[in-house]
């Protein structure tokens, strides 16, 4: 039952997550401008990712897929080592995880792929990164105790916070993290091959690794916390700990080193983390101990084919579709509601899609 209950709180996690990608914001960002409202403004304001330093929403909502894989893998080693599988059967099952979201991330971005001119390929991927963190993580879970993982958190946080700030990059010299002079970037264009996203670097490449899967381990500590012999308030309570004392860090080390998604600066994934454990305490005290089950459907459609929506987003013009069925419709309304009104109607789309092979129990998992 326990499980049960995870799977539904974790999933609507999920799928909350995957709403933002799939085009649930898509609507308000296009109302932006329109309404007259200052409340909407901001609000779209918050789905679009800010220029350099500084913090919005929609940043958070890759780090908050990285959290949720770390939760999903924390029950699924659990699980294998429930029924005998050792650490070598995982370790492959993981690898071959990785293997497969590197080759599907590939090929997301860089469709129509070239495989002839290899310089041009992007390699740095979002699912790529996604299978490198489930990778490290699965190896972590399995040689080292909780406090072990959360204490090697803080040194890669640490290690990567000071590397940036006292390696020297050529021409700009150590602690310059400007667009042009970040560690980050010098290292990319030295090392990475293939397309880098920026010209100068590339947020999904080499060196930002190190961070980004402190986020999938602390939702495999998020993931425990879930699967521990303890009652579901006290559960809620480590989660709420957990999550504001994440905050307060990373708050706190934005005074030195600033908030930026781009770098996955060590601020960031301590508010990102920090905020992740919040928002998976909130579904979860809704869902599992308050009982309120219904409103979660909705989400949990999306949250158990995400793999599906992140690259049917990609493969398939929804906004086409939407505007040949729904066009008739918008159409005698004001011509300035039209984008919203179209991007609305690709959501609708997107979730029939999702509700077709959730009755049909299509479940795409790697």
């Amino acid at each position: 039952m326990e499980n049960q209950k995870r799977l539904l709180s974790v999933d609507a996690l999920r799928g909350f997550d995957m709403l933002l990608i799939s085009g649930g914001g898509a609507a308000l960002v296009k109302l932006k401008g329109t309404t007259g409202l200052a409340w909407v403004d901001e609000m779209a304001r918050q789905l679009k990712h800010p220029a350099w330093n500084g913090f919005t929403f929609y940043d958070f909502i890759f780090p908050l897929f990285l959290f949720t894989a770390g939760i999903a893998l924390a029950y699924s080693l659990q699980s294998g080592l429930k029924r005998g599988m050792n650490k070598n059967e995982l370790y492959r099952k993981a690898f071959r995880r990785f293997i497969i979201l590197f080759i599907l991330g590939v090929l997301d971005k860089n469709i129509p792929l070239n495989i002839f001119d290899p310089g041009q390929i992007r390699y740095g991927t979002v699912l790529g990164r996604i299978g490198v963190a489930t990778l490290i993580t699965t190896f972590l879970y399995l040689n080292f105790s909780a406090r072990q993982r959360l204490l090697w958190v803080g040194g890669v946080l640490v290690v990567y916070c000071a590397a940036l700030f006292l390696i020297p990059v050529p021409g700009y010299g150590a602690g310059d993290l400007s667009f042009e002079g970040n560690l980050v970037g010098w290292f990319d264009r030295t090392f990475m091959p293939g397309r880098l996203l920026q010209k100068t670097y590339d947020e999904n490449a080499l060196l930002t690794q190190l961070p980004a899967h402190c986020l999938t381990v602390l939702g495999a500590f998020a993931g425990d916390i879930l699967q521990m012999k303890k009652s579901e308030y006290k559960k809620l309570q480590y989660l709420g700990i957990s999550g504001i004392a994440g905050i307060a860090l990373g708050l706190l080390w934005s005074t030195f080193f600033p908030i930026n998604k781009h770098l996955w600066s060590s601020s960031f994934i301590l508010l990102t983390g920090g905020m992740a454990f919040l928002f998976l305490a909130l579904f979860y005290w809704t869902i599992d101990i308050l009982g309120y089950r219904k409103w979660a459907f909705f989400f949990k459609v999306i949250g158990m084919n995400s793999l599906v929506i992140y690259l049917g987003m990609r493969f398939i013009d929804f906004d086409h579709s939407s505007k040949l069925i729904f066009g008739g419709w918008y159409m005698h309304v004001a011509e300035k509601w039209h984008p919203a009104l179209n991007a609305l109607g690709s959501l609708i789309l997107v979730w029939l899609l999702l509700y077709f092979l959730y009755r049909k129990k299509i479940f795409v998992k790697v």
